[in-house]
């Protein structure tokens, strides 16, 4: 196992907190407000905020084949042949099969699905101008550009290994003080 001085990082000192100074809940409740915000705006599109991303993808040309995309979303293979069901029904997107594999298809916007991915993406805009309104104007597209670099790190866009290796390489999982077991106990009888 490697320790964090052999890759030449050093531990953070730990400074005690309230839930307002925690960096999961924060990201958590940014989250769930964003979350919240973009399916009231979108929520008119097959699979709402889902369905989005999915016709962002598809109108950016960043979709590349169903499979992939389900990946890249953290949407079940399954789920998604639904979810692109109904945006195809919707007339936003279609599947064409990759003339290199038929057995793989490919996802692209319609002409309708792009327009409309137009209209979608200035609501959500709108939504990200509130969300970020918090901020100094001269740091919002810092911050939003740090997040996206942290979220291409952590789902491995940037060549950065997986997430839960991290835990394994700076032992985490061992360091970390078990809690007790919460139930009811088993009688000997």
């Amino acid at each position: 196992m490697t320790s964090q001085r052999s890759l030449g990082a050093e531990a953070p000192e730990p400074r005690p907190s309230g839930l307002d100074d925690d960096f999961g809940f924060a990201i958590g409740a940014v989250f769930r407000a964003y979350a919240k915000a973009v399916e009231a705006a979108v929520g008119d599109i097959p699979g709402g905020p889902r369905g989005y991303f999915v016709l962002s993808a598809a109108a950016t040309g960043e979709a590349g084949s169903q499979k992939s995309l389900a990946e890249r979303l953290g949407v079940d293979r399954t789920v998604m042949t639904y979810l692109l069901d109904d945006l195809e029904a919707a007339d936003l997107v279609e599947r064409r099969p990759d003339p290199a594999d038929r057995r793989s298809r490919h996802v692209f916007a319609t002409e309708h699905g792009a327009e409309r991915w137009e209209e979608l993406r200035a609501r959500v805009g709108l939504v990200e101008q509130h969300l970020l309104g918090a901020l100094p104007e001269e740091a919002r597209e810092a911050f939003r550009g740090m997040l996206c670099t942290l979220a291409r790190h952590v789902t491995g866009r940037d060549g950065a290994a997986d997430p839960c290796q991290v835990v394994v390489e700076f032992g985490i999982a061992e360091e970390a003080p078990r809690a007790p077991r919460r139930g009811r106990r088993r009688s000997a009888n």
